[in-house]
């Protein structure tokens, strides 16, 4: 049903389908957080930030980010985030680019608006990093390993995964 709602074969009302992609997220979470105390990394292609802002991106009057927030409370907590940056120009030439219903110049600039703005949330500060994506690849994987070398590092040690943090609800909402 999320595929096909990404392809826009199917309409889905803004709410029921971030709760569809929030339940995704539910339904992994107990094996998320088992495999990170059984010492495993793990490393995922957009999580629930990519959720909440690609659900408020939509600008619909009520669905905010601090809504699209609400049910992701509760879910194991990443202990970074990698934004990459890309302008909206940049992204329309990349190959497949306007396939998926949010490949719109107007969702991608809300998106990076919206990432931009949990930057400033209490609690997100020390968990993500921007990393400018409008180079080659090769610059944007050292990029990349620059700013998740420490904790890739900490976790090879035995440092993160004995605890798993939470995502919480914000103490002010953007």
């Amino acid at each position: 049903m999320i595929d096909a709602y990404l392809q826009s074969s199917i309409e889905i009302d803004d709410h029921a389908i971030h709760l569809l992609f929030s339940a995704n997220r539910w339904e992994k979470a107990k094996w998320i957080e088992s495999t990170l105390l059984s010492g495993y990394t793990i490393v995922c292609d957009r999580y629930y930030y990519s959720g909440m802002v690609y659900s408020a991106a939509k600008n619909n009057p009520s669905l905010s980010l601090s809504w699209a927030q609400t049910p992701e409370v509760g879910l194991p907590k990443p202990d970074v985030v990698v934004f990459l940056d890309l302008e909206a120009e940049e992204a329309e030439k990349r190959g497949g680019y306007g396939e998926e219903k949010y490949e719109k110049r107007e969702i991608q600039l809300r998106v990076r608006e919206l990432f931009l703005s949990l930057l400033k949330v209490d609690g997100n500060e020390s968990e993500m990093r921007v990393v400018d994506a409008g180079e080659t690849v090769e610059v944007v994987e050292q990029r990349i390993w620059a700013e998740v070398e420490t904790i890739v590092k900490l976790a090879a040690e035995g440092g993160c995964g004995k605890e798993i943090r939470k995502v919480r609800g914000w103490p002010s909402q953007p």
